[in-house]
């Protein structure tokens, strides 16, 4: 035969292999999870969740504007240790596609030896005049390929692929939710800033409280229940402040996790300007829930698992490999690459399991089974995402109608503490109505930054629901 005629013959099968092959796995289907027209709060309609998590979500926090929380996010992205786990698991993935991958390329291999052998005096069939001591020189190589009939192989290319997109979403929806977390955080942490200059002021108000029922006790004109009870105010205005700074301090200690430095020596300084809720367009239509990152990990993990039951029925089918092999023997070193000393040999090997014990049946059972699971959280995930949606779209709107009355309160409570305070140097009121009204004053707003903060960690929430913001087109 020709030189050439076994290359020819492995590139013909290679060809007519790759033509022929097929994929035993199911035509797959994005799940169908049960929706409504609109959002609750909107009027927007629903649409089906389709991965988009490649749209850009990068800087959403910049909606609150404040540069402080910029250049933590920015720390963030660098020192997170939690995402740099995350970023390694994504690397596997990716590495573990490519191992996969290479199954739809021949494998080639060089091999080289020198052996000065000795053989047996009373090996079988030995001939009469075979030499007893004899040399062997091998430079050879060797090509083996599966041909892919039944999509096997690219059934797990499939797979791979997809649990790699699945680990990219995963990635970015661990980067959302950490992101989401320090912005949570960080509100929490003015809110803070906030309470704490409230009850700052109000000592500062109470102090001087204390000294007026001191002064008019020492004139006789108040009572020492008086001075008790402005001492009592005062105290405990005290002790809140100590308790609203030692929860500051856990928050701010979380915020140090979050940006990868040490909760001993990280600080922040205090800073009470009150953060403007983002203006939160409550007709978004649903489509935005095409950009989570954990609907799309949840729908490429169903169609992984999907190509994986083509892997297992392809087990029903015989594997044929094509195997080549060939290059130079002697027993000289010196002419070894010379016609004479040329072998070669190429051919197709098959393989076949006739009887398993049910095993293969079990591998396709197992297979489908997992992908009825995937389906089933893939489906949960986006109920879930839109409930979450519908949860904050809630909250913005009853908190903010919430807050605007507790305002109203707040100033109704700061004019009950001007007018008790006029009458008491008057003496036409007790210190107690000067108490109370000082209490409700302080309980109120104390209550009306509580409430814009649980907007603003609200706010915060829809954003993370909604997969990391909007742009205004």
């Amino acid at each position: 035969m020709p030189r050439r005629e076994p290359l020819r013959l492995l590139a013909g099968l290679l060809l007519s292999a790759g033509l022929g092959a097929c994929s035993l796995a199911p035509a797959y289907k994005t799940p169908e999870v049960p929706v409504t027209e609109q959002f609750t709060n909107t009027n927007s309609p629903w649409v089906e969740a389709k991965p988009a998590d490649h749209l850009d979500r990068s800087s959403w926090w910049t909606l609150y504007g404040d540069h402080r929380l910029d250049d933590l996010q920015g720390q963030l992205l660098k020192n997170n240790a939690t995402l740099a786990a995350a970023y390694a698991h994504y690397q596997q993935a990716e590495a573990f596609t490519k191992q996969a991958r290479a199954g739809l390329f021949p494998t080639f291999g060089l091999n080289g030896n020198a052996t000065r052998n000795r053989e047996s005096d009373t090996r079988p069939l030995r001939g009469a005049t075979s030499p007893a001591y004899y040399n062997s020189y091998t430079i050879s190589g060797q090509l083996d390929y599966e041909v892919d009939l039944w999509g096997r192989v690219r059934d797990t290319v499939a797979a791979g692929t997809a649990e790699q997109a699945a680990s990219a979403a995963d990635l970015a929806g661990a980067q959302l939710s950490l992101q989401a977390q320090l912005a949570d955080s960080y509100l929490q942490l003015n809110g803070q800033d906030r309470q704490i200059k409230v009850l700052n002021d109000s000592i500062d108000a109470f102090t001087k409280a204390l000294q007026l029922t001191q002064s008019r006790h020492e004139g006789g004109i108040a009572s020492g229940l008086d001075v008790a009870r402005a001492q009592t105010q005062l105290s405990n205005a005290k002790s809140q402040l100590t308790q609203a700074q030692a929860q500051r301090a856990l928050v701010l200690h979380a915020i140090a996790v979050l940006v990868g430095d040490s909760a001993s020596s990280f600080t922040l300084e205090t800073k009470d300007d009150a953060v403007k809720v983002p203006t939160i367009p409550l007709d978004v239509p649903s489509a935005l829930l095409q950009r989570r990152p954990d609907v799309a990990a949840a729908e490429r993990r169903t169609a992984a698992a999907n190509a994986r039951v083509g892997v297992a029925r392809s087990a029903y089918f015989p594997q044929v490999t094509l195997d080549g092999q060939g290059g130079w023997q002697s027993d000289a070193w010196g002419n070894i690459a010379t016609a004479p000393n040329r072998f070669w040999a190429i051919g197709p090997s098959l393989l076949l399991n006739v009887f398993d014990g049910g095993r293969r049946k079990a591998a396709v059972e197992s297979a489908k089974a997992a992908t009825d699971e995937a389906g089933a959280k893939y489906r949960d995930v986006v109920l879930n995402a839109f409930a979450q949606v519908e949860d904050n779209l809630t909250l913005l709107r009853d908190l903010g109608g919430a807050l605007n009355d507790q305002r109203a309160a707040a100033d109704a409570a700061q004019r009950s503490v001007d007018l008790s305070l006029d009458r008491y140097r008057q003496g036409a009121v007790g210190y107690l109505d000067v108490v109370q009204a000082q209490t409700a004053e302080l309980d109120a707003r104390r209550s009306v930054i509580d409430l814009e903060t649980r907007q603003l960690r609200a706010s915060v929430a829809l954003i993370r629901a909604l997969g990391g913001g909007w742009q205004a087109s």
